[in-house]
């Protein structure tokens, strides 16, 4: 580990996602700062904790500087372990329960994994159909299944479509088709014929052609494909058309997949099907 660089982890009993979530959260707030992030899930038992202890105080002596620890732990006792640690803690659960406990006027169940375990069947199933609907209706492939959609992406090759589809799926239950607009769409700056019919459902996502071309390059390196002339004629044709059709659109160049997936939803006012 390099000298003056600071260690974040993630530490859980379940999955870890909470705590990577609200941890890489609190630190974009900090990009000036170098920190290492390690993610520790199933810290679930004494013995666990001690190889985790470890880690943390060996990563506080390679970097002369004070971990910090993430933690959305549910059991009191593996939190106090925790504590022995020198790092600095941010306690999610430790926060938040007691409060909500004097709230309700009960102890929390302490259960692990109910924000992320299959709680609930039907909404695992509808998840996964909604995995299963954008890869079968990735790049047009079934434009007979379009009026299922509850979202079509419109774009140029490599502009993000899939990507942020199978986000939407999987995060929010969303029924998220893409159709990618060729050359030959190009030829008139009027939506396809075939998506006519599904206008109300349609969203553009558009990118820099510079970055465009960059992630062309690695796919078709020195190709007419990967050409900054042709990346540039084709953002600029699908930006007329979109604007043309008036439907919505973003630029990608500087989103994560989780950014244009929430941005997207809340510009066309698509409310999420699973909780």
């Amino acid at each position: 580990m390099a000298k003056d660089k600071r260690t974040a982890f993630f530490i859980s009993d379940g999955t870890g996602l909470t705590a990577e979530a609200i941890g890489h959260s609190l630190l974009a707030q900090f990009r000036d700062q170098q920190v290492e992030q390690v993610t520790l899930p199933y810290i679930d038992s004494s013995e666990k904790v001690k190889q985790a202890l470890q880690r943390i105080e060996k990563a506080a002596d390679e970097s002369g500087l004070q971990p910090i620890i993430i933690t959305s732990i549910v059991s009191d006792q593996i939190r106090e372990q925790l504590h022995q640690s020198s790092a600095l803690m941010l306690d999610i659960f430790e926060n938040y329960l007691a409060p909500l406990a004097n709230l309700f006027n009960r102890d929390p169940a302490q259960m692990v994994n109910v924000s992320h375990g299959i709680a609930d069947a039907r909404r695992y199933t509808d998840r996964i159909d909604a995995v299963h609907f954008a890869m079968d209706n990735d790049d047009g492939r079934k434009v007979s299944e379009f009026e299922q959609a509850d979202v079509i992406l419109l774009g140029v090759s490599r502009s993000g479509k899939t990507p942020t589809c199978l986000y939407l799926a999987l995060q929010f239950g969303l029924r998220a088709a893409n159709y990618p607009i060729t050359e030959e769409d190009m030829d008139s700056t009027t939506l396809p014929k075939i998506l006519r019919p599904f206008r109300h459902k349609l969203f553009g996502l558009t990118i820099d052609p510079a970055r465009l071309m960059q992630i062309r390059q690695e796919r078709r390196a020195n190709s007419r494909y990967a050409s900054k002339e042709q990346c540039e004629f084709e953002v600029r044709q699908v930006e007329q058309m979109l604007r043309r059709a008036q439907v919505p659109f973003l630029n990608a160049t500087q989103l994560s997949v989780e950014e244009l997936a929430t941005r997207l939803m809340s510009q066309a006012g698509i409310e999420r099907r699973i909780d």
